[in-house]
């Protein structure tokens, strides 16, 4: 909790009455069906341009048919859409400042701002697309976001600069009630970036769960400002929903087309523009410990997928469920290693997963006999795991009850469980 008596991100003589709201409102619900209308029209362009994929998770073509190419990296569409909303909207909450011709009464720290967040939401959709068509490698996946994060940061400081967080209660009577990160702070808000970004793009691998869960953060995030537009920051969360409106019009309209059977592949493009504008709102909008909380799923997929992902066990490229096309439902996807080959770590690492049983293990396999197969660390293995072979509308379903249900888990935390680290719950 960052301390900052002066924490307001657009100033509530900008902003006046709700007209700039409403008509963001009406521009977000203008952008939901251009979103859906445009999409298809660009699906044959992507297709032609070498921007397509097969569905690995639906059944096989009748014999003599090729599988049908579905258009990948839509989310570009989706992120444009987004930055023209956003654009035609930057003159109603500035404009009555403007006109007045004096200049000491502009803000131009919350213009700035408001200015530095689009370009670094455009520079996160231009570096996604550039992943979409370089197919960039994993190392890469982690500086892009620190690159396009780093304005956001220069305006902080400068605007605010305030490092210093409060302390929970345990803390108070051996540190004190708070604590000057410095730098630490934004190092703290620059991995923030680097985590959402990446958090969504792990949790894939189905049809509609990149758009479905970052639609379900979206409206969860929407929530918690709508409660505290008049609690003790009001214009900063004012100045969230001037962002997340927008991005859930265009978010729930490129999900009405990557829902199953899904038309249309998202790409990393949205998975990176969505990690940036939460960032965004989280970083200025100084909630950034709340957003997380709505990040439950993505924290514990991140976590359990971290074996893996540090190749403490080995990693197949791909880690989607396995289609089974007698049933027409997703399984476990496996894979298969001598854990005598794995170093301690590792080895630490299956026995203790294994004991807990959190993952699946058969032993006793291969020609030699002398490995074994687990499931893939992700979440969607994990739930697979616990269900069964499923349909994969249904696990999609599956997947967003529990992004909801943690939702509701972390509004509980964010009012409840809080009161008793901390004496003001802002």
């Amino acid at each position: 909790m960052t301390l900052n008596n002066n924490s307001s991100t657009i100033n509530e003589s900008v902003i006046g009455l709700d007209g700039p709201l409403v008509i963001n409102i009406i521009l977000s619900i203008i952008g939901f069906f251009v979103t859906v209308r445009i999409i298809p029209l660009f699906g044959g362009l992507f297709i032609q341009a070498g921007l397509s994929g097969k569905d690995l998770n639906k059944p096989l073509p009748a014999k003599g048919k090729e599988a049908k190419q579905v258009p990948e990296a839509l989310g570009v569409i989706c992120g444009a859409m987004f930055l023209i909303i956003m654009f035609i909207f930057i003159p109603f909450p500035f404009g009555k400042k403007w006109f007045e011709n004096d200049a000491n009464k502009f803000p131009h720290n919350e213009f700035v701002e408001f200015i530095v967040a689009l370009l670094s939401i455009c520079c996160m959709i231009f570096l996604g697309f550039a992943d979409d068509v370089l197919n960039l490698k994993w190392r890469h996946k982690l500086w892009l976001p620190t690159m396009a994060t780093l304005p956001l940061l220069m305006v902080y400081m400068v605007n605010f600069g305030s490092t210093t967080v409060v302390l929970p209660k345990p803390f108070t009577q051996y540190i004190g009630t708070s604590v000057d990160l410095r730098f630490m702070y934004y190092v703290y808000m620059g991995m923030l970036g680097v985590f959402c970004t990446n958090a969504i793009n792990i949790l894939a691998g189905i049809n509609g769960i990149e758009a479905g869960q970052s639609l379900v953060i979206g409206l969860s995030i929407v929530v918690f400002n709508c409660y505290e537009l008049y609690g003790s920051w009001p214009s900063a969360h004012r100045f969230s929903l001037y962002f997340m409106l927008p991005y859930c019009a265009v978010c729930a309209g490129l999900l009405y087309h990557n829902w199953y059977p899904s038309r249309v592949f998202v790409g990393d493009t949205f998975c990176y523009f969505s990690g940036m504008t939460f960032a965004v709102v989280a970083i200025l909008g100084h909630f950034s410990k709340t957003v997380l909380l709505f990040f439950i799923p993505q924290i514990v997929n991140f976590l359990y997928s971290v074996p893996q992902l540090f190749h403490f066990v080995p990693c197949p490229r791909h880690r989607l469920p396995s289609f089974n096309e007698k049933t027409n439902k997703l399984e476990m996807s496996c894979t298969r290693f001598r854990l005598d080959n794995l170093n301690i770590i590792g080895r630490l690492i299956v026995r203790l997963l294994r004991l807990l049983h959190l993952i699946h293990v058969v032993d006793n396999v291969g020609e030699d006999k002398k490995e074994i197969q687990v499931n893939n660390f992700t979440i969607i293995n994990f739930v697979l795991k616990l269900v069964g072979p499923t349909h994969e509308q249904t696990l999609t379903v599956y997947l967003l009850l529990i992004q909801v249900l943690c939702s509701v888990g972390a509004f509980i935390i964010r009012y409840q469980l809080a009161r008793l680290f901390y004496d003001v719950v802002d």
